[in-house]
């Protein structure tokens, strides 16, 4: 582990998440996420009253393939819910539908909250959905890619693609300590 040692400690709950991209023959792009969250104690299932759920066993899996163009818009979104833990988290999947169409390069974050946010959605699919995102940017380099003068989408959102920094410098030496405010001038 490439932490400092831990103090004794016992773990309580495990959550793995994953993200896969690939490339359609189409010329499209899907982007795959699968959240699994457990417990390493047995608890009370909340959908069955009376019933444990057993250590290990998933509270939450659930699964989202969302399909995109070049330009990073969403043409399709579809999920699924092994695992969830109350009757009703299923409906949350139907609100999905409204991510058609949104951004990934700009406004993601926002777009999520608006279609998504509060009861009209899931709090575990918004988490995957709002990651799923750089998923995508490592997936399709031509996110990464300048358009003219433009500069990429990922220069000046941290520090090793600082507009001040080395990696700007050597690899957009166009753009090396020049924000897109300053480019316009």
């Amino acid at each position: 582990m490439p932490l400092s040692a831990p103090v004794a400690r016992t773990a309580r709950h495990i959550r793995r998440v994953t993200y896969q991209g690939f490339e359609r023959e189409d010329g499209l792009w899907d982007i795959e996420g699968e959240l699994h969250d457990s417990k390493t104690y047995d608890l009370p299932s909340l959908r069955h009253p009376g019933q444990m759920r057993p250590a290990g066993a998933p509270v939450h899996h659930m699964w989202l393939r969302v399909t995109v163009d070049r330009d990073l818009v969403v043409r399709a979104i579809e999920s699924a819910m092994d695992a969830h833990p109350l009757a009703d988290c299923p409906a949350a999947q139907r609100a999905l539908q409204s991510m058609v169409g949104c951004s990934m390069a700009r406004g993601w974050r926002q777009a999520i909250q608006t279609n998504l946010g509060g009861v009209a959605g899931c709090t575990h699919v918004r988490e995957l959905l709002f990651n799923l995102a750089t998923a995508t940017f490592q997936t399709i380099s031509a996110a990464f890619q300048s358009q003219g003068d433009e500069p990429p989408r990922h220069l000046g959102q941290c520090t090793g693609w600082d507009w001040n920094g080395q990696g700007v410098r050597e690899h957009y030496p166009q753009f090396y300590e020049r924000p897109p405010q300053l480019l316009k001038k």
